[in-house]
């Protein structure tokens, strides 16, 4: 195997992992985009952590606290 092989090789190899990695981004960020429009998630509220990220302030979401139920065999 020659240098150029070896060139070439490289450059497809990071062509597919920049294309895998865009069409892994895109298909994120349209989900992201689709759960909003459909309502199933307020995306925006999660952008005002920014502004109010005190330890005093409410918590954005309520959380359902699952009991773990030990099984007595």
């Amino acid at each position: 195997m020659s240098y150029e092989d070896i060139l070439d090789m490289q450059g497809y190899a990071k062509f597919f992992i920049v294309l895998f990695v865009f069409i892994v981004f895109y298909a994120y960020a349209y989900s992201i985009y689709k759960r909003d429009k459909k309502g199933e998630r307020d995306f925006e509220k999660y952008s005002e952590l920014v502004l109010d990220d005190d330890i005093t302030s409410k918590p954005l979401e309520s959380r359902e606290v699952k009991e773990k139920k030990d099984k007595e065999n």
